[in-house]
């Protein structure tokens, strides 16, 4: 595996600044339709704005990309492209964010990443919004034969209005494991998670955590499609910390072939009272109880350890 530096895509609301690296290639999305025929097609439409990152070499330091609004009234219409080559081996931290909390900004995003025969991707993407911010974004995620992508998606700081559609497609043995987590606070969120099964053996976990606090509402909608002999398995879960918080989650199996196996599981509660005494018996605050219990939740571990006891096995109720 060859090394390489960081690759830095840095937007802010809308000048760029890019770095390029050896085995990457790092251009402005519209700057690479012009040079580039071949990603012609890869594009829905001519690009604006936003990134272009072909990766044609593994690389072992993680590439990053910034989009940030900083000015009142911005405009974003950003179009991402990812494209590994076979065989390629990456990591990916992309960042999606306003800097101040009202600058009531407008950010349209569509991202498409591919990874190629055996191309292997793990990726983590980050959103912090204003509150008064409109945010659309909108992604594709391909996988070729025997591709594998691990991805985390989280955005736990909402706007006032968050519409997110993801779209995963499976080619022959591709293998996915996202994971999406929101935390909902005087916003409102609409999820659309897709994940369609197109290859012989291919295997997709897509998990939702979500967490509502005062008036928030998250309404999450998760479809696993078998369209050939694979597995999949959707797991949705929310928390409600408020009376006047709501949560929608809609898991829905689609199998069009008889030997694909999909299941799904769901659940929407509040925290256990059993769990916030014992932890409010060790020491903690009703509120930093909270917390605690909620970074767990959204974090990549669902373990609460305190004193050498675990706390994890009925988070709530």
């Amino acid at each position: 595996m060859k090394n390489a530096k960081h690759v830095n895509y840095l937007q802010i609301d809308n000048n760029v600044q890019i770095c390029e690296e050896q085995d990457v290639v790092v251009l402005s999305s519209a700057e690479a339709y012009n040079k580039l025929e071949w990603s012609r097609g890869l594009f829905d439409a001519r690009p604006k704005e936003g990134y272009f990152i072909w990766i044609k070499e593994s690389i072992e330091d993680t590439l990053i990309t910034n989009i940030l609004m900083c000015s009142m009234y911005a405009v974003q219409k950003t179009t991402n492209l990812v494209v590994l080559e076979e065989d390629v081996q990456a990591k990916l931290k992309s960042t999606c964010a306003s800097s101040k909390k009202f600058l009531y900004g407008k950010h349209f995003g569509n991202t498409k990443i591919i990874l190629k025969e055996n191309a292997k991707l793990e990726m983590n993407s980050f959103h912090r919004w204003g509150k008064y911010d409109t945010i659309e974004s909108k992604m594709e995620l391909i996988l070729k034969k025997n591709a594998e992508a691990i991805f985390t998606q989280k955005c736990h700081d909402v706007p006032a209005n968050l519409k997110m559609r993801n779209s995963h497609y499976l080619d022959e043995n591709s293998s996915l494991n996202f994971v999406t987590t929101v935390l909902a606070k005087q916003g409102k969120v609409e999820m659309y998670d897709d994940t369609y099964l197109n290859g012989k053996n291919a295997n997709g976990l897509s998990r939702v955590r979500m967490i509502c606090r005062k008036k928030s509402q998250i309404d999450a909608y998760s479809n696993m499609i078998g369209n050939k002999a694979g597995t999949g398995h959707l797991d949705c879960m929310g928390l409600l910390l408020c009376e006047d918080a709501s949560i929608i989650a809609e898991p829905k199996l689609i199998n069009k072939n008889k030997d694909a196996s999909l299941t799904h599981e769901a659940s929407v509660g509040k925290i256990s009272e059993d769990v916030l005494n014992y932890l409010r018996s060790r020491g903690l605050t009703e509120d930093q109880a909270i917390d605690l219990v909620v970074n767990g939740f959204l974090g990549d571990e669902e373990e609460i350890i305190i004193d050498g006891s675990n706390v994890s096995s009925k988070l709530y109720m």
